[in-house]
């Protein structure tokens, strides 16, 4: 795992120098803090800071094809290396490393851009054609790996993190009023925008080419479910064979290292059923990491010892204090550099620091079962609803929605007309491509409404679920409501917020590479085709994993209700370690110089915490994202951030000129 960043210089070479570039590379170090490599030409400079997994000793990038005119920096893994580099040696290539990175590289040399099809892995590609005079960028298709770049005087840069572009002298970075609306709605941005003016994410599944004549994106994959009526004929215990074979080959191939691998165990289905399978396929690597929290009600630790001692895994655990989330969280900022509507990704921070501390580099996680295999309550809603709005006046029908939220006393206790008033919206438009979605995205108004004048005026009436609406691929509208919901959910949170925000972001920021077995797009492209109640079973969520894990894993483990992973907010924000960067964000005068929020509106809010007074959930993620979104302009707008930069002597650089 790497990162990457680099640009052209096709107009003048002050468009981006060796020491501008070392400096890019150097404030996201801690992506690859065992080597720095820097390649130049007359058109291009590519670079990369390396975290040595495969090939330590001859995988330095960037890194050529045998004749030189091919180069390549990239971050990510390619899980197959081994089986293509064996099809590439059948053709009369050569290799002067172990590594995937020159298989990549060959690949493109042998298929050009179709290469991209036969990876499986997690990745963020770079290519200097010198042949063609282009530049090439590719990202995964699930958008793992991350991959930014900006455009400025014709010339592009592109890196593995924004905040690498702050070292750029003629880039400057203004948060987008669009992109706060987006975030604030989906929790992420709608891809290619980011958080930033003038920045942009290359889209999961897309690859770039960019020269002097030709600025190009296409899609090289895309996410598609099944029609109604058009399921892949296979039994359910066909379908729960092929389901545990390529997830058990996923797992196996996502094991490959020259490092040892650790896995996650929240606790959960997910990672009790990955580390289940790593015991099958390598017993002797069974090294587990959880957290843990000091209040109960999020607390999963219980079930993280079941599942470590049913498996006898060499386990590291411990529990987050809601003082260290506070104190964590304007780091978590800095590395997501993204608003947060939750204090979620801190404890993911602070699991992978732990990880580090055990000098480990790799970790195996659960993500994306949830995704494929209906696991969220979202996907239970949206059955729900559509049931209900078929008898919309039906008291009965809504009382479905208590089995959703055991652990709500709210909801238990509440009647079919207060469950009308929390659920109802929208109720009747299930012709709606994101009915499934409606309910959730509309709590984004309640924290919209903290925007200050500014803001408001400068959104002049967008509304980010119409504009998702009107980019929606035009087969979408075949999918049946479980394919409509899952590919909102994938493409939008999962791909923005949770592999992002959660996943690589806090990872990377400790030199922790994650690994998603589920996320092999063998498996994404089996489950999107099969029938849905093979996934999502009356309310029986993961319902094909869950046969599939039965004898294998702790039976209470298996037949525990779903919990969703959360963490402490308000709480968090109320201990000493909190108080004195948020009073001085909802300072008013702060307020005002912000220029973002509403001071008298956003004060009311802080003082209704501090005071005690029962708050609700959408209390919890305005005031987080007021907070959150204060901090990132200081951060990245304001640039009060300090990086130390070390001496450009320690990258090796080759000159190509």
């Amino acid at each position: 795992m790497c990162g990457i960043a680099g640009g052209t210089r096709f107009s003048s070479y002050k468009a981006l120098d060796s020491k501008t570039l070392f400096k890019m590379l150097d404030s996201i170090r801690y992506r690859g803090p065992d080597e720095c490599g820097i390649y130049e030409t007359n058109e291009v400079l590519l670079g990369s800071v390396r975290l040595s997994i495969i090939d330590i000793k001859s995988g330095q990038q960037p890194l050529s094809n045998q004749s030189g005119d091919i180069w390549i920096a990239y971050n990510g893994e390619v899980f197959n290396y081994i089986e293509l580099r064996q099809e590439l040696i059948k053709k009369g290539y050569s290799f002067k490393t172990n590594s995937d990175t020159e298989v990549i590289v060959l690949l493109y040399e042998e298929y050009g851009v179709e290469f991209l099809k036969k990876l499986n892995g997690q990745f963020a590609i770079s290519i200097w054609d010198k042949r063609k005079k282009e530049l090439f960028l590719a990202r995964d298709r699930m958008g793992i790996r991350p991959l930014f770049y900006t455009l400025h005087n014709k010339e592009l840069f592109y890196a593995s993190e924004i905040k690498a572009f702050l070292q750029h002298p003629d880039i400057e970075l203004k948060l987008s009023a669009k992109s706060l609306s987006q975030i604030f709605t989906f929790w992420t941005t709608i891809s290619p925008d980011t958080a930033f003016e003038d920045v942009y994410q290359l889209p999961p599944g897309s690859y770039m080419i960019y020269s002097q004549n030709k600025f190009e994106i296409k899609s090289y994959w895309e996410l598609e479910f099944a029609s109604e009526n058009q399921y892949k004929d296979i039994s359910f215990k066909e379908a729960v064979e092929e389901f545990a074979y390529i997830l058990k080959d996923s797992v196996k191939k996502r094991l490959r290292a020259d490092v040892p691998v650790a896995a996650y165990l929240s606790g959960g289905l997910d990672s009790t059923v990955t580390t289940s399978l790593i015991r099958e396929v390598a017993p002797k690597m069974l090294q587990t990491f959880s957290i843990g929290f000091e209040d109960n009600d999020y607390d999963e630790s219980y079930y993280q010892n079941l599942a470590s001692e049913y498996f006898d895994t060499k386990h590291t655990g411990f529990k987050i204090k809601n003082e260290e989330i506070a104190e964590l969280f304007p780091k978590v900022i800095w590395h997501s550099e993204m608003p947060l509507l939750r204090t979620s990704p801190v404890p993911m921070y602070a699991l992978s620091r732990k990880v580090h501390e055990k000098n480990i580099k790799v970790v195996i996680t659960g993500e994306g079962a949830d995704e494929l295999l209906g696991g969220y309550n979202i996907f239970k809603e949206a059955k729900i609803r559509h049931f209900w709005a078929r008898e919309p006046k039906s008291n009965l029908r809504p009382l479905l929605l208590k089995k959703l939220y055991p652990y709500i006393p709210q909801i238990q206790n509440a009647s079919a007309q207060t469950l009308r008033f929390f659920f109802g919206y929208k109720l009747a438009e299930t012709n709606s491509p994101v009915y499934s979605h409606l309910l959730r995205w509309n709590n984004g108004n309640h924290i919209k409404k903290y925007f200050s004048n500014d803001i408001i005026h400068d959104l002049n009436g967008y509304k980010p679920v119409d504009d998702l609406v009107d980019k929606i691929n035009g087969e979408f509208s075949n999918y049946d409501y479980l394919g409509k919901a899952q590919w909102l959910e994938m493409n939008i949170f999962m791909s923005g917020y949770l592999l992002s925000s959660q996943g690589d972001r806090m990872g990377m920021a400790n030199s922790i590479e994650g690994r998603y077995p589920f996320l092999d797009h063998r498996l994404i492209e089996f489950c999107s085709k099969i029938n849905p109640e093979y996934k999502l079973h009356g309310l029986n969520e993961k319902y094909l994993m869950k046969k599939m894990a039965e004898h294998k894993i702790p039976n209470e483990i298996l037949k525990r209700s779903k919990q969703a992973y959360r963490a402490p907010i308000q709480i968090s924000f109320l201990t000493k370690k909190a108080s004195g960067y948020i009073n001085k964000i909802f300072d008013e005068k702060k307020l005002e110089d912000n220029g973002l929020f509403n001071p008298d509106l956003s004060k009311k809010l802080w003082e209704k915490f501090k005071i005690g007074e029962k708050t609700s959930e959408m209390d919890n993620m305005a005031l987080t994202a007021i907070v959150s979104t204060t901090i990132l302009k200081d951060l990245f707008q304001n640039k009060k951030e300090q990086t130390s930069i070390s001496d450009i002597s320690t990258c090796r650089i080759i000159n190509d000129m």
